[in-house]
């Protein structure tokens, strides 16, 4: 059993667990994932990782209620317990593995909107643990929906707020920030790391690669079973057949078929679309074994 230390929410339908969980926090990186079940009933859930303590054993996730599992999730407490809590899963952001000093050669940029800003966290900490700054964008609907604003100032080199309706900071999408960051305030960025719903992550990319800013996405968002078995975050990249959970989470932004992705998504929610898509993409359709009945 994983013991719950710390649950709070952090905006409305958005809640933050520290979990102990010692073998993961002591191998996880930035860009990984947990698999998180509640009990013997309950659903499997792939949930990126938001923050991690080596020395506590720690790893902190944070989820958005959207369906029965992740409302039960939420009326746990302190002292509560997972089932199982898997993990590290996927591969880590490239960076981590990357040369300090190149990488303190680069300008970074994160944008992280809505519940994209939790992953975007534990890569600008990294960061920052390693001398590096970066810029962050950070944004959200509302005032009310911008989450863990402390926390990335704290390790931010920079921090932009924006909101939809300009109820808090700047007002409008993170495609007006990072057009004004760089064509009028003259910033110029060797790399862009855009995480949050699929459609903002597209626009960004349209953005960055007309800006000439390679860019780096997760495709989070479309994992379901988080093991590559069940084919939902199946996505093409430059052309190729990839699985989010097994090949990524991170892809090149500029390479991944946005609008097959999510034309795919909307199709996988039910059993008839389930049953087209399988049909379609005969022995692609599935990740890990490409043979799934």
């Amino acid at each position: 059993m994983y013991k719950i230390l710390k649950a709070c929410d952090l905006a409305s339908n958005i809640f933050l667990m520290e979990v102990e969980a010692k073998r993961v926090a002591s191998a996880c990186e930035p860009g990984q994932f947990v698999i998180v079940k509640i009990d013997e009933r309950g659903e499997r859930i792939p949930l990126t990782i938001c923050d991690y303590d080596r020395e506590k054993g720690t790893v902190t996730i944070v989820v958005q209620t959207i369906g029965a599992s992740t409302v039960r999730m939420q009326k746990l407490r302190a002292g509560d317990s997972f089932m199982d809590f898997v993990g590290p899963l996927g591969r880590p952001s490239e960076f981590v593995n990357e040369d300090i000093d190149s990488l303190k050669g680069k300008k970074m940029l994160f944008v992280g909107g809505g519940l994209g800003t939790a992953p975007v966290y534990p890569q600008v900490k990294w960061l920052h643990e390693h001398g590096i700054d970066a810029d962050v964008i950070v944004g959200a609907k509302t005032k009310d929906l911008v989450i863990l604003e402390d926390e990335m100032k704290a390790v931010a080199g920079n921090l932009y707020i924006t909101t939809d309706d300009g109820s808090y900071m700047r007002a409008g999408m993170v495609t007006e920030v990072i057009k004004d960051l760089v064509e009028n305030q003259g910033n110029k960025y060797d790399v862009c790391v855009a995480i949050g719903p699929m459609i903002m992550m597209k626009f960004v990319c349209l953005l960055t690669k007309e800006l000439g800013i390679p860019t780096i996405v997760s495709m989070n968002p479309i994992m379901v079973d988080g093991t590559g078995m069940c084919g939902a975050c199946r996505l093409l990249v430059g052309g190729e057949v990839k699985f989010a959970c097994v090949d990524g989470p991170e892809f090149d932004g500029h390479l991944v078929d946005f609008d097959q992705a999510m034309k795919r998504q909307n199709l996988y929610k039910t059993e008839e679309g389930r049953a087209l898509l399988k049909e379609q993409e005969g022995d692609t359709h599935h990740g890990g074994c490409g043979t799934c009945s």
